[in-house]
């Protein structure tokens, strides 16, 4: 493979590249993502190539296993090209049809296609799919188009020439300009600008520094670092690589958690092959510049996600954060002047360095520039994915993007930030999303979780379920984290079980005092975000609680109870037949009876209960009615049908 060696000789071989691809051949672009591999789409791909065999059509069309896409709700999917057709939910069984439908004849097949739930049309192409439509997708965009294992998909999309134009045609301080200019703020979940930390860790006085890519991505829910690392790795290197010249670094890392096996496959291979072409290693392009990586992979801790702790898990030390000052920039790795971002601001250089400061910063509010990932999940229709311009409203991502409510059930809150994030209600459904205003509304932008929640969610367990998880990732360095989160989860476990007492949300925010302005890092310094938010927001629930035994949302297991109308009952059966602790008293012809305290409150009953009758309830905090005497019970056969 030949090592290249200047701007020009890359141009060259993209232009082979491209001149050597049929235009006018098929090719069908499979997610091989981890959420659509998942959903088997592996046995697609493999039943696709068997198809494209048996049928002959080796010549026609290409087969490419691709990165995540973004719409995880849909898969497996793929997109087949030059048409842009996009087929969802795919499985084996329907490779024949694509073969010899779509691909040999130029058929679409309707039951593939994505359907509007409100227009019950049927939508060809990727871009037009709403989900797709109502996005800014720069980064995640090309997932789709490459296959991270085949370097030469990236080149056929510009790859590597932001790195050409950085090393060949720019000095290291026109570059850190350059990226100052743009305005770009860390997508790791502190937002500060990416130009100055660089520019700090450039300025530091020792002369070797370090560069690190945090892929330590631990907030439920949120995959954004893995779906780039997995669909376009060579997007992150060549940023890394990038910020490395203009820093002065030349030895970096990729600190990627090991629950991640295939982005860290896809992130060592491509590091290989940027080896073997000459874009890592000594006088990369001809320009004098050294540079290596290694990969690391994380043991799963949540707080390694901090930069300190990071940096001592990768020396090998406990991953524990350390007081700052000094700050990485000065004092990071090996007590060596330090950079680090995470995975999606490295992704972002090679775009800002191709199109430009100006191209980025107009993109975006006054404070927040260029376009963010989310996950959005939850209770919400379109799940997965979602890139957006900074400055977007939340009700735009939820109903635009996402869908809406399934069911078409209430909204109750969105909770952005991951697990030290807040919750947003209704009421701010219309607020623009950026670091700064996510911060005043009581929360914050994170690394990009985004959890949709319905009115059938207790705020106050969800406070509580993410307490107990920051109580468990704790690293127990500092007393107001160790001590103060495990007191605030424990007072919010007491609410939830109806043991709540008066005092207790005075003391909840006295805590959430004392961890904001006293712990070490950011872990116990935003513990309280989900506590402080929902008390801000649904305070009621918080009394119900405690003053009245009841869960609002009929949530809280200690606080509700199952029971069957006899007016609604058709003795069907459904509820005694799925009640898995025999709870239910009943027979073909007798309205059935919930045994209390034979209960376990899982709720197979009211899944059972066909909707037509709608006879069991469920209820916090009110009377149970007294059930029918055993011989009053008896109803006519006739009625339990529907």
């Amino acid at each position: 493979m030949p090592r290249i060696n200047s701007s020009a000789e890359l141009e060259a071989l993209r232009s082979d590249i491209l001149t050597a691809r049929n235009q006018d051949k098929s090719c069908i672009s499979v997610c091989t993502g981890a959420g659509c591999l998942a959903l088997g789409a592996v046995n697609v791909v493999a039943a696709l190539k068997e198809e494209i065999k048996k049928q002959g059509m080796e010549t026609r069309v290409d087969i490419r296993e691709t990165g995540c896409p973004g719409f995880c709700e849909r898969g497996p999917l793929m997109v087949i090209y030059p048409e842009e057709l996009c087929y969802l939910r795919v499985q084996p069984g329907d490779a024949e049809e694509i073969i010899s439908q779509t691909i040999r004849d130029k058929k679409v097949i309707d039951r593939l296609l994505y359907v509007d739930p409100v227009t019950g049309e049927k939508i060809v192409h990727e871009s037009e799919i709403p989900f797709y439509k109502n996005q800014t997708r720069l980064l995640i965009g090309n997932n789709i188009k490459l296959d991270p294992n085949n370097i030469d998909d990236y080149f056929a999309v510009g790859g590597y020439s932001a790195l050409a134009n950085a090393l060949c045609h720019d000095t290291a301080e026109h570059v850190l300009s350059v990226v100052k200019q743009s305005n770009l703020r860390g997508r790791g979940g502190g937002g500060f600008p990416t130009g100055t930390k660089w520019e700090f860790t450039r300025n530091a006085p020792d002369e070797t520094k370090y560069v690190i890519v945090n892929a330590d991505e631990g907030d439920p829910g949120a995959f954004m670092d893995r779906a780039l690392l997995e669909g376009n790795p060579h997007s992150v290197l060549e940023g890394l690589i990038i910020g490395a010249y203009a820093i002065g670094a030349h030895e970096g890392y990729f600190y990627v958690r090991q629950e991640y096996p295939l982005a860290v496959k896809n992130i060592t291979a491509a590091i290989k092959k940027a080896e073997e072409y000459g874009f890592l290693g000594k006088n990369i392009l001809g320009s004098g510049f050294d540079f290596t990586v290694t990969v690391h992979q994380g043991a799963g801790a949540f707080v390694c996600g901090e930069e300190t702790a990071l940096i001592r898990s990768l020396e090998g030390k406990a991953g524990e954060p350390k007081a700052r000052p000094p700050y990485p920039a000065i004092k990071g790795l090996r007590d060596k002047p330090t950079n680090i971002n995470n995975v999606e601001t490295w992704a972002n250089i090679p775009l800002i360095i191709n199109k430009g400061a100006a191209s980025f910063a107009s993109i975006g509010t006054e404070g927040s520039k260029g376009t963010k990932i989310f996950s959005l999940v939850g209770k919400v229709n379109n799940t997965g994915l979602v890139e957006v311009p900074m400055g977007i409203t939340l009700r735009d991502i939820v109903y635009k993007i996402g869908g809406g409510i399934p069911g078409g059930k209430p909204f109750k809150a969105v909770q952005t930030g991951g697990p030290a994030g807040g919750c947003m209600p209704e009421s701010l459904l219309d607020m623009e999303v950026d670091f700064d205003q996510l911060t005043r509304a009581g929360s914050m932008m994170g690394s990009g979780g985004m959890i949709v929640l319905d009115d059938e969610t207790c705020m106050v367990d969800f406070a509580r379920y993410f307490l107990d998880f920051l109580a468990d990732e704790s690293c127990g360095k500092c007393v107001p984290c160790r001590e103060g989160i495990k007191q605030m989860s424990r007072i919010l476990t007491n609410i939830t079980k109806g043991k709540g007492k008066k005092g207790d949300i005075e003391l909840l925010e006295r805590l959430a005092e004392v961890a904001n302005n006293a712990a070490l890092c950011a872990l116990g310094k935003g513990a309280p975000n989900p506590v402080l938010s929902t008390l801000k927001h649904f305070r009621d629930e918080y009394e119900a609680h405690i003053n009245e035994g009841k869960c609002p949302a009929c949530s809280c297991k200690e606080l509700i109870a199952y029971y069957i109308d006899p007016d609604k009952c058709r003795a069907c059966t459904s509820c005694f037949k799925k009640c898995p602790a025999g709870a239910i008293e009943g027979g073909k012809n007798l309205i059935h009876v919930v045994i209390q305290e034979n209960c376990t409150k899982c709720g197979s009953c009211l899944d059972a209960c066909p909707a037509a009758f709608g006879a069991v309830r469920k209820t916090s905090g009110e009377p149970i009615p007294v059930p029918l005497p055993h011989e009053s019970r008896t109803i006519a056969r006739k009625s339990a049908q529907p």
